[in-house]
């Protein structure tokens, strides 16, 4: 069964830190860019960070850039999002996301996309 499972959400102060974890069961996330966004209420879902496959290429959101790091351990099967010096307006549900595309001689080009279920992130101010 394909699943990412994210933890490490909770509640912080303003100026404090929080270490997001994405685990993948099911498949290897070895050839796959993994994508952090989050989504406040009221709010369009927004692109945090993203790393893609072998750790090469990360780009981070103008409003993280600078106090949010995003890595992969593949041995683990895990990407991480360490967030510091976080602000109330960092509140939101962090969603982890998976996706690749692979190339087969008989069905061309095929996309493979994952999503966890989320985890809340709560700065108080």
């Amino acid at each position: 069964q394909v699943q990412l499972v994210e933890s490490g959400g909770g509640l912080v102060q303003s100026g404090g830190s929080l270490r997001l974890s994405c685990a993948a069961s099911g498949f290897a996330i070895t050839r796959y860019t993994m994508t952090y966004y989050r989504q406040a209420p009221g709010k369009e879902r927004e692109m945090v960070a993203t790393i893609g496959a072998a750790g090469e290429n990360t780009n981070y959101g103008s409003s993280v850039k600078g106090r949010f790091a995003i890595s992969r351990d593949d041995s683990a099967n895990t990407a991480y999002l360490q967030m510091d010096s976080l602000k109330p307006e960092d509140t939101a549900v962090y969603l982890c996301n998976a996706a690749a595309r692979f190339y087969t001689p008989r069905s061309g080009w095929s996309s493979r996309d994952y999503w966890g279920q989320g985890t809340q992130v709560t700065v108080s101010a």
